[in-house]
C-alpha cells in the first residue's frame, strides 16, 4: 500500500515539474511579448480552424524559436520586426508588410528597436491542436 502511494506522489511531482518547466521556457522565450487572441473560427475545410492574434513586442524584446502545426500569415501593424526563418537569412519587416510561414517551419521574431512593435498573426491549423510548439 505504501509503495502505491509513493508511486502516485512521484507521478504527481513529475507532472508538476513538467508543467513548471513548460511555463518557465515560454516565459523566457516571450519576455516583453504580449499575445492577445482576437478570434477563432472553424473553416469550411473539415478539421481546420483559423486563429487570429495580435502580438505586441516591447522595445528590444523577442519571441524565441518555435513552430506552428499550420500556416502562419503575419501582418506587421506597427514598428518593425526581424524574423528568422530556419534555413533563410533574417528579414526585417516594417508596418504594412507581410510574411508567410509554412506549417512546421521553425522561426523566431524580435524587435531590435526602442519602440513598440506589433503584428497581426493569422494561423490556419488543425482544430484542437496546440497553436505553438517551442523549440530549444
Amino acid at each position: 500500500m505504501e509503495t502505491k502511494k509513493q508511486k502516485t506522489w512521484v507521478i504527481i511531482a513529475i507532472i508538476v515539474l513538467g508543467i513548471i518547466a513548460f511555463l518557465v521556457q515560454n516565459q523566457i522565450a516571450a519576455q516583453g511579448v504580449k499575445r492577445i487572441d482576437l478570434q477563432k473560427h472553424d473553416l469550411s475545410t473539415p478539421g481546420k480552424e483559423m486563429v487570429q492574434a495580435r502580438i505586441d513586442f516591447d522595445g528590444h524584446s523577442a519571441f524565441g524559436k518555435h513552430s506552428h502545426p499550420g500556416e502562419e500569415v503575419i501582418y506587421v501593424v506597427e514598428g518593425s520586426l526581424e524574423y528568422q526563418i530556419e534555413g533563410e537569412k533574417p528579414v526585417t519587416l516594417k508596418a504594412g508588410e507581410v510574411l508567410f510561414i509554412p506549417a512546421g517551419v521553425v522561426h523566431s521574431a524580435k524587435n531590435n528597436t526602442n519602440a513598440r512593435a506589433s503584428e497581426l498573426a493569422t494561423y490556419i491549423v488543425e482544430k484542437g491542436k496546440p497553436i505553438l510548439v517551442m523549440k530549444k
